[in-house]
């Protein structure tokens, strides 16, 4: 079975390209940075999901992992957004096509981040959607996204560091902690071959950053 990742290469797409291996499955990553993956069942492309003329020919993706993106840039929408629909349209319509499933984010359920990112990740909401209409009808396959809240990368490392913004982050954070790329990979894992009946839907993981903040400002009832 093929599994299609793209931004492989680091932090989450790099923990759930490494998961797939080691469930035995064939990997194809594409990321605009080489690859630290040496397996046999791995082939790493560097490209630009910009670029969808030059995306390279791979065939019969049964899984494809969106996940390709950057933050608080010019090119958050063209990248997050436009590059995950080129990826997903060249390679997700066809006959041997099971599931996709993209990174979207908490953000795209706030709005509180940078404007152009948290636009970026509410249009993939769309776009998702749209998309896991279309599979189910003449595919039969499946199409959700997930919104991570925090997530234990590379990328979050000046916010970890900085004690004071990391502690005002776990006081809104009822469960008091972040995610690891491992769970990540693992939800990824679930929601692309374990499922088979679950379509169209958004996955909040924030560890009820967004939902379980209590608003409610009367008294408590002893």
């Amino acid at each position: 079975m093929m599994v299609l990742i793209t931004g492989s290469s680091s932090g989450i797409g790099l923990a759930v390209a490494k998961h797939f291996l080691s469930m035995g499955y064939e990997v194809s990553g594409i990321d605009i940075k080489e690859s630290s993956i040496q397996n046999e069942k791995y082939h790493h492309y560097v490209v630009d999901v910009r670029d969808k003329e030059n995306l390279p020919e791979i065939k019969d993706v049964e899984i494809i992992f969106s996940n390709a993106g950057v933050q608080n840039g010019e090119d958050d929408i063209a990248v997050n957004l436009v590059g995950s629909m080129n990826v997903i349209e060249k390679y997700a319509f066809q006959d041997k096509i099971k599931s996709v499933l993209i990174n979207a984010s908490s953000s795209a359920h706030t709005g509180f981040e940078f404007a152009a990112y948290s636009a970026s990740k509410g249009g993939l909401l769309s776009y998702m959607k749209n998309v896991a209409w279309r599979l189910a009808k003449k595919y039969k396959a499946t199409c959700n996204s997930i919104s991570l809240g925090g997530v234990i990368t590379s990328l979050n490392d000046d916010v970890m560091k900085d004690e004071k913004l990391f502690a005002d982050i776990m006081k809104v954070t009822p469960l008091k902690k972040w995610m690891s790329v491992e769970e990540v990979s693992q939800w990824v894992y679930f929601l692309t071959v374990i499922n088979k009946s679950c379509s169209g839907q958004d996955i909040l993981i924030d560890n009820g950053e967004k939902d379980l903040n209590c608003t409610f400002v009367w008294p408590e009832f002893k």
